[in-house]
């Protein structure tokens, strides 16, 4: 079993049975769904989709502290270097590598990567999600921020996972419309919704996507609480 935690907006984290800790797109200082009262005891694995703020903030203090494996596109690599981090693990889109329990695909996601330091603007690659390969055998699909695109349809005969973690706020992603039809894409049993909800202008909502699909639809959009565990 994974242990799945919605810690606000798109970051995630990830426990296994074996213990290790990975933390996907770490966003918690001035995160406002952020849960109160959330600590962080260990973290091996760090996975990051983009350069953006709101995934990445707090990425150069937690690898600090607790030395994880941290695994981003090229460029955001080299910038967390230069911020003194150690273990970063550089990659880009169709590769793949070791990420402490689990192995990962870097794949292709519609959006933008720049990064906010120092009141400049860097440039951070391109974005980017995940294919997640458990030990179990299972797959799951990260997709980051990213617009509805054909991909989809290519990772779902691919990779076949069974869950996906989708964006649905609109604006700066896709909206339930799009979700909706990147769940029909996908064919995963499970979709979980994120980057919604954080700011008034994101204003996708899970039953909205769930009510697109319409009922018996093949997938469950499973939306989740923030701080409250789930089991998958």
């Amino acid at each position: 079993m994974l242990e799945i935690t919605w810690l606000g907006h798109g970051t995630f984290q990830l426990r296994f049975d074996s213990g290790e800790v990975v933390l996907i797109d770490p966003w918690t200082n001035g995160n406002p769904s952020y849960p109160a009262g959330h600590s962080f005891e260990r973290l091996d694995v760090m996975l990051i989709t983009h350069g953006h703020f709101d995934h990445i903030a707090d990425a150069v203090d937690l690898a600090r502290k607790f030395k994880p494996q941290v695994i981003a596109n090229y460029e955001i690599c080299a910038w967390l270097e230069s911020k003194g981090v150690e273990n970063a693990c550089g990659m880009n889109k169709g590769g793949g590598q070791q990420a402490g329990p689990m192995r990962v695909t870097m794949t292709h996601a519609l959006h933008s990567s720049g990064i906010s330091d120092e009141g400049k603007i860097l440039y951070g690659g391109e974005p980017g999600g995940y294919i997640l390969h458990l030990p179990d055998g299972r797959n799951a699909y990260f997709a980051g921020d990213t617009a509805i695109m054909s991909e989809l349809a290519v990772y779902a005969e691919l990779y076949q996972p069974e869950l996906a973690f989708l964006p649905i706020g609109d604006l700066f992603t896709m909206g339930p419309k799009e979700a909706a039809m990147a769940c029909r894409m996908l064919k995963a049993k499970k979709v979980i919704p994120m980057h919604f909800g954080t700011f008034p202008p994101l204003v996708g909502r899970p039953e909205q996507v769930a009510e697109l699909l319409g009922p018996g639809a093949a997938t469950e959009i499973w939306a989740l609480t923030p701080g409250l565990p789930v089991q998958w």
